[in-house]
């Protein structure tokens, strides 16, 4: 990765670089310029989640878009795996998302998909990257009757739709099902209600009247207090929570009790091998998936995998090991068979599916999996040594390791996003783990905070 590009694409806060007009513009005009060729113009889409900057950031971009030539398809607010659904099925050449996902309103975000739906390689990122640092955009651009020009896809909505309603299965009914859904103030306040409506259940909905400065504000994945109280109140059998751009999904149970991505996963998995559909009988998650995941694999059967933090990691490990379930701890799910990314809706979808399947509770199947106490606290840092280079850390957590042996683990690392550092403590009890995890924290905050 470069000076530009991190884990997920560009991140900051708005307005400033590198989520500024000026970033943008060039964004636009590199992407269009690295995948332009003879004879062909380049398509790009473009999406946003409900952010106030997302207007700035789209009108840049649809500038650098038509500058060098290309033509931007505008679909306005639409999940993230929304666009790259957009963009597959148009046969773009690219798309690109306007989004910070979870992160509060004044952060924002520029991804860019290539024309499968798949985030871009590191090479392709570099190739971008080098453009828009090297200086030398301005000389490339075409002559003026050379330019693009821009067009406003209305029905992006009611296609992603209709693609989200087909990978929950026909025989199947969510009639008179009751649903209560928390859209974070983020780009699924209108797409999910429609989706889950059309198939029978009964909704309600919950934060979906965004402002451009409420998005993920106390609400959705990240903050589920709301949800739970909404559902016991109406009597629901399962509440679901959305992030910003709605490629996460956090699930309620008919009690109360928050349902994590872990347990998701195992769900889906589970409901995957009793079909006889689970490919090679493996599960993909991540470092940071709780224990009790391993530990249900091996009771079930499965074979399991965990891979580097990020859903960029999860899918590369999924695509070379064969995989076609994976995802993370914080509700971040990928299914090959239906979607190239992560997509919150769609394993809404999946997760009723193994609900109806079973005439199960949601609160039943969870207990699928064990969860062990974790602990994480996240530490603002201001930079970013190798973890084993500060000895301080480092004896924090060999300390903390001695003292849980084998009922539990330690983990630390950066944020790929934030300028943070994740410190995450399982064990056997609660005031064990939260203990431990405080004490490498503090550690960590007098080193490098």
């Amino acid at each position: 990765m470069g000076k530009l590009f991190g884990t997920d694409g560009i991140r900051g806060e708005a307005n400033k670089y590198p989520l500024d007009a000026m970033t943008a513009f060039s964004l636009g005009q590199a992407v269009t310029k690295v995948l332009s060729e003879e004879h062909h113009t380049t398509r790009v889409v473009i999406g946003k989640d409900t952010r106030l900057s997302g207007y700035m950031l789209e009108s840049a971009l649809e500038a650098g878009v038509t500058s060098m030539g290309g033509v931007p398809y505008l679909v306005g607010v639409l999940p993230t795996p929304g666009i790259a659904f957009i963009t597959e099925s148009m046969r773009a050449d690219a798309g690109i998302v306007i989004s910070a996902s979870h992160n509060p309103y004044q952060d924002n975000g520029l991804k860019v998909f290539s024309g499968r739906g798949f985030k871009l390689s590191d090479a392709q990122e570099d190739a971008i990257e080098e453009l828009m640092l090297g200086g030398d955009l301005p000389s490339m651009v075409p002559a003026p009757h050379d330019m693009g020009r821009a067009y406003r896809l209305d029905d992006a909505t009611g296609r992603y739709i209709v693609f989200l309603k087909n990978t929950f299965p026909r025989e199947l009914s969510m009639e008179g099902m009751k649903i209560v859904l928390d859209t974070a103030n983020g780009a699924a306040y209108r797409v999910a209600p429609d989706a889950f409506t059309e198939l029978g259940a009964d909704v309600t909905v919950i934060h979906d009247e965004p402002n451009g400065l409420n998005i993920n504000d106390r609400c959705g994945s990240q903050h589920t207090e709301d949800l739970r109280e909404a559902v016991v109140e109406a009597g629901a059998a399962v509440g679901l929570a959305f992030d910003g751009d709605a490629d996460r999904l956090i699930a309620v149970d008919e009690l109360g009790n928050e349902i994590t991505g872990d347990q998701i996963l195992m769900i889906c998995a589970k409901a995957l091998k009793d079909e006889g559909r689970l490919k090679n009988d493996l599960v993909v998650s991540t470092i940071m998936s709780n224990l009790g995941l391993r530990i249900a694999c091996k009771r079930y059967g499965f074979k399991h995998h965990a891979a580097k933090v990020g859903d960029r990691y999860v899918l590369e490990d999924m695509q070379r090991l064969g995989a076609i379930i994976g995802g993370e701890e914080s509700g971040h799910m990928i299914f090959l068979e239906h979607h190239t990314t992560g997509d919150g809706i769609l394993t809404a979808m999946q997760l009723l599916a193994a609900m109806v399947k079973t005439g199960r509770p949601l609160s039943e199947l969870a207990k699928l999996m064990d969860v062990f106490p974790q602990k994480l606290i996240n530490v603002d840092v201001k930079s970013k040594p190798p973890i084993e280079t500060v000895p301080a850390i480092v004896e924090a957590i060999k300390t903390a390791e001695a003292e849980l042996g084998e009922e539990g683990r330690v983990l630390v690392r950066y944020s790929g996003t934030q300028n943070m550092c994740r410190v995450m403590v399982e064990g056997p009890t609660d005031d064990v783990t939260e203990r431990l995890a405080a004490q490498v924290a503090d550690v960590v905050r007098d080193s490098i905070g």
